[in-house]
């Protein structure tokens, strides 16, 4: 019989940078933790240089990867999301026995998630998909882990995942999500608002340099005051930095990177999520948009020669503006993670699942890229009222929004007079403004659906009931099958 106090309590196949970095952070926790890498020159190298005299042990095949290991077996894969995720659960099978479990660690899309839990509890196996943020430093020091899959799996795992994540208020950024591809749908829509926070930030940056023409010094001071304000976050901390960081010759280097935003796939995963639920994520998707548009580098070279604009400067009080500035961006950020909380309410009801949302805002508030202070008052509104139906609807969110609305609308007219495009602070406006209309012009879109392909509607008086008019005299009374547009 094989003595279980001689094998690794954790193995981890994948020896990229996050890879390495997770491993380093478990042995520093006190966990043995047993490597492999399909390119097996890589445990060697790993073995002899960073994890020397360590307690991290390597294996060079499959066998012996999954014989050096407790039971159950818990092994992560850090490796490409897709096909090389499936690859490596059909090497692993033959090895493992039942109740081991297979955790994703990679980006994953959630489908294919969901699609894995399945595949291995039918054969006796358990699965998670673990969304990982916080990059390299994170990984190595305490990243924010958000798992979710077979519910059985959690307790063996718990200690391990929770000791190595960051800690916030004394709190692990790690706690169970939910079911199959919950924890992945969690790290997919926590990229969205990634790419909505990093967007928006980006819009304000623009606004301070051509809309005011402060310098990158002056900038990154303005980032700095607003680092010790409500914005407080990872990434308003990072952009002081950028905006004062200097290349060899003494100028900003910032200023030297070409203007245009490279992407991965994660947003666009939520902004389609969002339009296959029918939730207006908003913001998340002009934040996609505006990096597609911004790889129209060439073509937007072009256009800017021969498309005219506004030749009006800046006339107004600056540090009225850059008030208002801050607060449009706090506005801004509240509406997109308002809007985030939403999809998440209409996932757990599509998918049955159960989604500890207070639970979530805390796995995010520290290790990974969206950190802010802010998160503390998003767990505060759900332990107020645990089935919120909005953000918005909370009296600190709703508070906060009355407060900032004179100069979130002040930055977007202004912006619009000046001709900076500011996509993602405006639709935020737009959200804000056509959620808290009773009655939106949607009657004359259904009038006109109506009108031309006999779509139906519903009267005010009589919701559910569907009706088609003869509007000119012309048509019959066939209609067509009613439907969601």
């Amino acid at each position: 019989m094989v003595d279980q106090t001689q094998l690794a309590d954790f193995g981890l196949i994948g020896l990229a940078v996050m890879g390495q970095n997770l491993i380093l952070n478990m042995n520093d926790h006190g966990y043995t933790v047993c490597a492999f890498n399909r390119t097996t020159s890589k445990v060697t190298q790993f073995l002899e240089n960073e994890a020397k005299g360590t307690n991290i042990i390597g294996a060079y095949s499959i066998e012996e990867f999954c014989a050096k290991l407790k039971r159950p077996r818990k092994i992560m894969l850090l490796v490409k999301a897709g096909p090389a995720v499936d690859q490596f659960i059909e090497k692993l099978l033959p090895h493992l026995e039942k109740g081991d479990i297979i955790i994703d660690g990679g980006n994953s899309h959630f489908p294919d998630s969901i699609r894995r839990t399945q595949y291995l509890e039918e054969k006796g196996f358990y699965f998670i998909g673990c969304g990982v943020s916080g990059g390299e430093e994170g990984a190595r020091y305490g990243p924010s882990l958000m798992p979710g899959g077979s519910t059985q799996a959690w307790p063996s795992v718990k200690k391990i995942f929770q000791d190595i994540s960051a800690k916030a208020d004394g709190e692990p950024c790690c706690d169970w999500v939910g079911e199959n591809g919950s924890g992945h749908y969690v790290k997919m829509v926590h990229n969205g608002i990634e790419y909505g926070d990093m967007q928006l930030i980006s819009e304000a940056y623009h606004l301070l340099r051509d809309g005011l023409n402060l310098s990158n010094d002056e900038i990154g001071n303005i980032f700095n005051e607003w680092n010790k304000e409500e914005l407080d976050s990872f990434l308003i901390e990072i952009t002081r930095d950028i905006m004062l960081f200097k290349d060899q010759d003494g100028q900003p280097l910032v200023e030297k990177i070409r203007d245009s935003a490279g992407q991965k796939g994660t947003g666009k995963w939520t902004a389609i999520a969002s339009l296959e639920m029918g939730v207006p994520v908003t913001l998340i998707g002009e934040a996609v948009f505006s990096r597609c548009l911004s790889s129209l580098k060439d073509e937007r070279t072009r256009a800017s020669k021969v498309l005219e604009g506004p030749k009006d400067s800046f006339k107004g009080d600056k540090k009225e503006f850059i008030r208002s500035l801050g607060q449009a961006l706090y506005a801004s950020k509240i509406i997109s993670y308002a809007q985030g909380f939403m999809l998440f309410r209409e996932a757990a009801k599509e998918h049955q699942w159960n989604l500890n949302y207070g639970g979530i805002a805390m796995m995010w508030k520290g290790g990974c890229i969206i950190r802010s202070a802010f998160l503390k008052d998003i767990k505060k509104a759900y332990d107020r009222e645990a089935n919120l139906e909005s953000l918005l609807f909370d009296p600190f969110f709703r508070g906060a929004l009355s407060k900032a609305q004179q100069g979130w609308r002040m930055v977007v007219s202004q912006a619009a007079l000046l001709g900076i495009p500011v996509p993602a602070i405006s639709t935020a406006l737009a959200f804000y403004d056509g959620y808290r209309t009773e009655r939106l012009p949607a009657n004359l879109i259904q009038a006109q659906r109506d009108f031309f392909g006999a779509h139906t509607y519903e009267l005010l008086d009589a919701p559910g009931t569907f009706v088609h008019t003869n509007w000119t005299g012309r048509g019959g009374r066939v209609a067509s099958s009613t439907y969601n547009a």
